[in-house]
């Protein structure tokens, strides 16, 4: 049996970052997401949280399918009978925020 790994990679540096003995984890829009949408550059949304997985493309053991939501939500596709619960635990290294709500879907 394979085991996955992830190597832990620091979130992108942001504007909005302040310095502290913790790192800073910002909010992201939907639009801020969809950017990042190709296998060089590719986030993905997961439980209402952004995470920055593109040093994982290339180690993903379902090859190209980690880019079916990239730049998208996939919440269900990460929920799958496909991936250990460990997968979770691993993900958390590649955490760079959480989405923020859509004023629109509040009015």
């Amino acid at each position: 049996m394979m085991l996955m790994t992830m190597k832990r990679k620091p979130p992108p540096t942001s504007a909005n970052a302040k310095p502290s003995s913790f790192t800073f984890k910002r909010k992201y829009t939907a639009s801020e997401v969809a950017s990042h949408n190709s296998t060089t550059d590719l986030w993905i949304i997961v439980d209402g949280k952004v995470y920055d997985v593109t040093e994982y493309v290339g180690e993903h053991p379902g090859g190209d399918a980690i880019a079916k939501n990239a730049g998208g939500d996939a919440t269900e596709g990460m929920h799958g009978p496909q991936h250990p619960s460990r997968v979770f635990d691993m993900l958390v290294d590649y955490h760079i925020g959480d989405l923020q709500e859509d004023d629109d879907k509040t009015k």
